[in-house]
């Protein structure tokens, strides 16, 4: 069981009650004990609660927003102290961005922040989207071993070599058909899993109205209605059945529940000296045939800009 110690500005207390709500399924499960300074009782030192109980947690997380940057108390104190042991590897420090913030500017820029890409969680139209991207990133931070402090969800710099950039190494290697296939199953829940969190955003926006629908788990399809734009639609299907005319990769069109073998383009993996990724061959939606190779989240990202573009929607 690990204990996080929230650091917050008491002008973001709404913020923290959320956060901690949605943190209740992990303390259900016995895989967390959660620590914040209202825990501190009548006539008790506040300092030294603090202190004591930042001493043995195992995760600080730190509320960010334009009132915690200005916060003596937490940048100063809190958040300086658990950046040192940060770089011990003794507490993990994970940076979960409440308001948008100069926060790239502190210390705190060299880490990877919470939710998705460090967009702030007042800025998502629904934020309970937001908190739920926040836990599931956390449970992968549990589930990660206890001595691997830099693991792939933070960085921060060597002990070895403190003024340095962290060295990032990477070991060539042969890829076999069995690495290709898992790679490709993994790509395709990592876009679908993509789709089904946009869909849900999009519900939230007066006028759109949004649909995943999975197809046997091989394939699925999402249509987008705009009924501020004449009831424009989009549809996309995106198949990775691994069989038939198109050799078991992964291909998509831009129609709704779409047969296999029906494609407006492919997405193909390719095996590198160092890692597999992916090849979005995109015949002319996408500009020049044959684009860059691309990670899982990029593809999922380019698909869903084309597909939404069809129903008058755009978005940064």
């Amino acid at each position: 069981m690990a204990k996080l110690f929230t650091s917050y500005s008491h002008r973001d207390e709404r913020a923290l009650e959320r956060l901690h709500t949605h943190l209740a399924m992990l303390k259900r499960e016995g895989l967390i004990t959660a620590w914040h300074d209202r825990a501190i009782l009548a006539g008790d030192n506040i300092d030294n609660e603090i202190d004591a109980n930042l001493a043995d947690s195992e995760i600080f997380i730190a509320l960010v927003s334009p009132d915690f940057l200005d916060s003596k108390y937490c940048y100063e104190r809190e958040m300086a102290t658990a950046l040192k042991r940060h770089e011990e590897g003794t507490l993990r420090v994970i940076p979960i961005i409440q308001e948008p913030c100069d926060w790239t500017a502190s210390p705190l820029g060299k880490l990877r922040a919470l939710p998705k890409d460090g967009k702030a969680i007042s800025t998502w139209a629904n934020e309970n989207i937001a908190y739920v991207d926040i836990v599931k990133e956390l449970r992968r931070v549990l589930a990660a071993p206890a001595a691997s402090p830099a693991s792939e969800l933070f960085h921060s710099k060597s002990p070895q070599a403190p003024d340095s950039a962290p060295r990032k190494y990477r070991v060539k290697r042969e890829f076999d058909s069995i690495d290709k296939d898992e790679f490709r199953a993994s790509s395709f829940k990592a876009i679908q899993d993509y789709f089904i969190r946009s869909c849900e955003e999009l519900n939230q926006l007066d006028g759109i109205r949004a649909k995943f629908e999975d197809m046997n788990g091989a394939a699925f399809s999402c249509t987008v209605i705009n009924k501020s734009a004449r009831q424009q639609e989009a549809h996309i299907t995106v198949h990775a059945d691994g069989s038939g005319l198109f050799g078991g990769g992964m291909y998509y069109s831009f129609t709704r529940r779409a047969a296999p073998n029906t494609a407006n383009g492919f997405i193909h993996v390719e095996a590198g000296e160092y890692e597999l990724q992916l090849k979005l061959d995109a015949f002319s939606q996408f500009g020049r045939r044959g684009d860059e190779p691309k990670t899982p989240e990029q593809v999922a990202e380019a698909l869903w800009s084309k597909f939404i573009e069809q129903a008058g929607i755009d978005h940064d």
